[in-house]
């Protein structure tokens, strides 16, 4: 093997390894509250669980977790309230949200979009990546946090997207926390 060969198998190699570790690299978790935030804007479902998809409009990484949303919410036999929470940072433009993803969200059945002027309903949760998903109790008692791909921008069975169908179905098997894979929701430098 000639020495350019052994650089070039050795950079694909580096490549790929990297590319690998960021897929699988969780991002910043949720300091969400244990119990319902009293001055959000969302309406709680009492007499069932309510399920908050925070999300960045331009994140590449929530068209997979979209893609989850919509399986999870087929597979629910007792559908929760569902949003999905779009975040509108301070000073961008009025279309900054007019993308493809905030389309696909409007598409899931049964699933309300947010525009969130400012990340106000984004700091109430306590979200930092791009699709954080949290799951309330009827009574308001946070029952999952975590994401809903089992890697970055990766759809497919996951333990986030079952954890919220075993806990919305009134089945075993769920986890309370997963990790979330995508970017993150506010730039903080």
């Amino acid at each position: 093997m000639t020495a350019f060969g052994v650089v070039w198998l050795a950079s694909v190699t580096a490549g790929l390894a990297w590319l690998a570790a960021y897929d699988n690299a969780p991002g910043t978790p949720a300091h969400a509250p244990a119990s319902w935030p009293a001055p959000s804007h969302l309406a709680r479902d009492t007499a069932g669980p309510t399920l908050v998809l925070l999300a960045h409009p331009r994140c590449v990484c929530t068209r997979a977790t979209l893609g989850e949303l919509a399986e999870l919410m087929v597979r629910a036999r007792a559908k929760p309230k569902a949003y999905v929470v779009f975040i509108k940072p301070a000073g961008t433009s009025s279309t900054f949200d007019d993308t493809d993803l905030w389309r696909i969200a409007q598409g899931i059945p049964g699933v309300t979009v947010v525009r969130d002027d400012d990340g106000q309903e984004t700091e109430r949760f306590g979200a930092e990546t791009s699709g954080q998903a949290l799951l309330y109790d009827a009574g308001g008692r946070l029952i999952f946090g975590g994401g809903i791909t089992g890697s970055r921008g990766h759809p497919g069975d996951n333990l986030g997207r079952a954890s919220i169908l075993a806990l919305v179905n009134r089945e075993a098997g769920s986890r309370p926390v997963t990790s979330v894979f995508g970017c993150p929701l506010f730039n903080r430098q």
